[in-house]
């Protein structure tokens, strides 16, 4: 099992970081990362895509879901029958977000093994014959204003904000709710209030345990994750609003 993750995961990743590191100019380690954070992020894009519409739609279902647990208060099987029910017609799979994710994570064991090793010249062993093995890389980048070999807290901070941000926009807004059944709806946005603040504090307690380079990684792929949401919700939100407007016409024609 090792060799394999090694062969297919790690050591794929160690070499395009050296290869991107030995063609930049300057041989700045902090662009390299930057731009091995891009090319990943186009690799997993289908997979990150899905997950991200799946995520989305599940919180968009929150609302009804907390209305049938209200309807069905105290009858579990129909509570289960009812929120199948609910995302059949509404065509989402609530299991169908996770599969992406657990296919990604052999990626990002291998990023965080990379940056571990601290690409020491033992791990650099393992670059390939015909890619250029520098004798040592140099982790001081950014015009020499960061050692991306030693923690920051600078980074980490600016990863956990980033962290914030992505969750943030995956959150639906819920109107106050007046009913015997709103204490159990408080209950749950309290819920989700408290992971969207401790998923951040995580992300900048993990990332000032390892090397800048990690929080760089997280850092990068994060924002483009942000960018990823805001470009696949605008889009969502544009073709709910024509549906709208057809319903409307619709209607007036009638």
């Amino acid at each position: 099992m090792g060799f394999i993750f090694t062969t297919f995961f790690y050591q794929p990743i160690l070499n395009l970081l050296v290869f991107i590191y030995n063609i930049i100019p300057g041989h700045d380690l902090g662009v390299a990362i930057i731009i091995l954070t891009v090319i990943i992020k186009l690799i997993l894009l289908p997979l990150s895509k899905k997950s991200l519409k799946s995520q989305k739609a599940l919180q968009d279902l929150q609302p009804q879901i907390e209305e049938l647990k209200k309807k069905h208060a105290g009858n579990k099987e129909e509570m289960g029958r009812a929120t199948m029910l609910l995302y059949k017609n509404n065509k989402v799979n609530p299991f169908s977000s996770c599969l992406p994710l657990l296919i990604q994570l052999p990626f990002l064991w291998a990023v965080f093994r990379v940056f571990r090793n601290g690409l020491s010249n033992g791990s650099l062993d393992l670059v390939y014959s015909f890619i250029y093995r520098p004798e040592a890389i140099n982790a001081v980048s950014f015009f020499g204003l960061l050692d991306l070999a030693k923690s920051s807290a600078v980074l980490a901070v600016m990863a956990g904000l980033a962290q914030f941000w992505q969750s943030k926009m995956l959150m639906t807004k819920k109107p106050a709710v007046n009913s015997p059944g709103a204490k159990d709806e408080n209950m749950m946005t309290t819920m989700n209030k408290q992971m969207l603040y401790v998923m951040p504090v995580i992300t900048v307690i993990f990332a000032m345990q390892f090397q800048a380079g990690l929080a760089l990684y997280w850092l990068v792929n994060t924002l483009l994750t942000v960018a990823q949401q805001f470009y696949l919700f605008r889009h969502k939100n544009k073709d709910n609003n024509f549906m709208d407007e057809k319903v409307v016409e619709g209607e007036i024609v009638e």
